[in-house]
């Protein structure tokens, strides 16, 4: 237990050596909007819903910080209640597209052969239809349900993910300790979970950063046009939507949530190029 506790404070202390100022910078407001996300219902000053003020657009004060939406609800209790829904959402959507597409990709990698070409040419085939278009089509028919929200945008980054995945495991499988393990006798479920598995969760994870950074972009961009997250429930998406007239008063309600958007995908776009750097120099001096 002793080894296994020292190796992760190693690990850790490493890693943190490793930090330059912009992946500081950016692993912190990513744990801040987290921390956010998560205690949002005790954070949040008032109920998202409740109507504060009969006048629109108010000025940022001492009771309303970041001032009033459209209908009079303070914005800060809405941007803190949006970013908890846009997280959950974004989160749940990656796992799942990551569960599958994942899941599909090493399969397709160590069987090869047919089942390799038919799950591939069927994801080609996905992958050739705008993804913004099959939302649209899915959505308007089943309904903006959280629960059509979530299937739709994982159905659609696991196309992605797929592809990612069975590259890494393509070129995985042909390592020699591979090889070794299928001389053994070692079957595909082991051979996957004990040898392609752990030497691809790097290149993963930082994938798993971008599909997140994009589900956060597509629930947005749906929300904007209508169709993602309803009223009276509110992401970030909504309330840049909601809040778009606030330009005409020369007020910027909107910006808020808008650098809200901004941050995150910058943010989470600056840490996974650090973990990439940062993998590929181990890897250059491990060689």
């Amino acid at each position: 237990m002793s080894a296994i506790t020292y190796s992760w404070k190693s690990y850790i202390l490493d890693l943190v050596s490793d930090l330059t100022p912009g992946a500081f910078v950016s692993i912190l407001f990513l744990i801040l909007v987290l921390l956010i996300g998560l205690f949002a219902p005790w954070l949040a000053p008032f109920d998202q819903g409740e109507i504060l003020t009969n006048e629109s657009f108010e000025p940022p004060s001492s009771n309303l910080w970041l001032g009033s939406d459209f209908l009079g609800r303070d914005l800060l209790s809405r941007l803190i209640c949006g970013v908890r829904v846009t997280l959950f959402l974004a989160l749940l959507i990656t796992f799942i597209s990551f569960v599958m597409g994942v899941g599909m990709g090493f399969l397709a990698a160590a069987y090869g052969g047919k089942v390799d070409a038919t799950i591939s040419r069927i994801n080609d085939a996905l992958l050739s239809f705008p993804s913004l278009m099959i939302a649209l089509i899915v959505i308007n028919s089943l309904g903006s349900s959280f629960s059509v929200l979530v299937i739709t945008i994982a159905f659609i980054d696991m196309t992605r993910v797929y592809r990612v995945a069975r590259a890494l495991a393509v070129n995985i499988m042909v390592m020699d300790y591979v090889e070794a393990a299928i001389v053994r006798g070692e079957g595909k479920g082991w051979i996957i979970l004990q040898e392609v598995l752990p030497n691809a969760l790097t290149p993963l994870a930082a994938e798993f950063g971008i599909r997140f950074t994009y589900a956060i972009l597509f629930i947005s961009a749906l929300s904007f046009l209508g169709l993602g997250v309803q009223p009276p429930q509110s992401d970030l998406g909504v309330l840049v939507k909601e809040n778009m007239q606030a330009l005409l008063y020369g007020e910027y309600t909107n910006i808020y949530p808008a650098f809200t958007i901004a941050g995150i995908a910058i943010s989470m776009n600056v840490f996974v190029d650090w973990l990439l750097k940062r993998s590929s120099a181990k890897l250059s001096d491990e060689i």
